[in-house]
């Protein structure tokens, strides 16, 4: 069975930061694939692929990197372990109103990109704790574990939780100086970071030749919502980039110029490393 996820560890822990890229997993089970209703570019279109590779840069400055292998069609780390859906998985119970469930996003996706059915017909509960036990909890034991680390370390934690959006999910996207962003940050509407997390990625973002917006339509997910904890010394902060920026969305490719865009975000990165101060690990007691 394929590993849940790789971490890239830095080798100095300057920063108190932790980069997240939950859902650029691109391996994909064989039986999965074996009952699956879609080609293999279709099921591929829910991935934010290459953003693991984006955000590369990370333990070069001081700070882990934890990237998923399996992909959002088999499992969705950003939703919580009870969002089951009972349109796919035979036996699950509904728990109240739930429009991610319902839209057949839960945290094992019924649909990819404009919904469309991965499969025909359900699968057992069996089936779905095995994803859950071999993808979903394994990698958020270990993010938690990451976070508790830097927090002991440094006194503060900062979570930035990788993304990427398909462009034209930008349509419905408020306009920065009348131009579509290429950068959109979630906090939760102030409830996962300190404002001073936010302001400043947006002006590294910003400095480094980015159109940041904040919020919308984009707020934070899940692992946004549930480790942010300002008031606990966890700040948690989603970051979601325009895949046309640098990748054909049709074709699942790198853009010529991918390795440009990566170093364009590499300042960017160095900077978020290093946003809670001078980041030096505090004594032991």
């Amino acid at each position: 069975m394929t590993k849940a996820y790789s971490i890239y560890h830095p080798t100095e822990w300057t920063s108190p930061a932790v980069f997240s890229s939950p859902h650029s997993g691109s391996r994909y089970p064989a039986d999965f694939l074996a009952t699956a209703a879609l080609d293999a570019m279709t099921i591929r279109s829910s991935e934010d692929a290459f953003v693991d590779d984006l955000f590369s840069f990370a333990p070069q400055h001081g700070a882990p990197l934890i990237a998923a292998h399996l992909p959002r069609a088999y499992v969705d780390l950003n939703r919580a372990p009870d969002e089951l859906d009972p349109a796919l998985i035979a036996g699950a119970q509904r728990h109240g109103a739930n429009p991610r469930v319902s839209a057949g996003l839960g945290v094992i996706p019924r649909v990819v990109a404009e919904g469309r059915p991965i499969r025909s017909g359900k699968i057992s509960q069996r089936e779905a704790l095995k994803r859950l036990r071999v993808a979903y909890h394994p990698y958020h034991d270990e993010l938690e574990s990451l976070l508790a680390r830097q927090r002991n370390a440094f006194g503060t934690a900062v979570l930035f939780d990788c993304h990427s959006m398909p462009h034209d999910a930008l349509a419905s996207a408020p306009r920065v100086r009348g131009k579509r962003p290429d950068i959109i940050l979630g906090d939760r509407f102030g409830a996962a970071c300190a404002r001073w997390v936010i302001d400043a990625a947006t002006c590294l973002f910003t400095d480094a030749g980015f159109v940041v917006a904040r919020n919308a339509p984009f707020a934070g997910g899940y692992i946004t919502q549930h480790y942010g904890r300002p008031s606990r010394g966890v700040h948690a902060l989603q970051i979601e980039v325009d895949r046309r920026l640098y990748m054909d969305e049709r074709a699942m490719t790198r853009r010529p110029d991918f390795a440009d865009i990566a170093q364009r975000l590499e300042p960017v990165i160095a900077g978020l490393a290093h946003l809670g101060g001078a980041a030096m690990p505090m004594a032991a007691e």
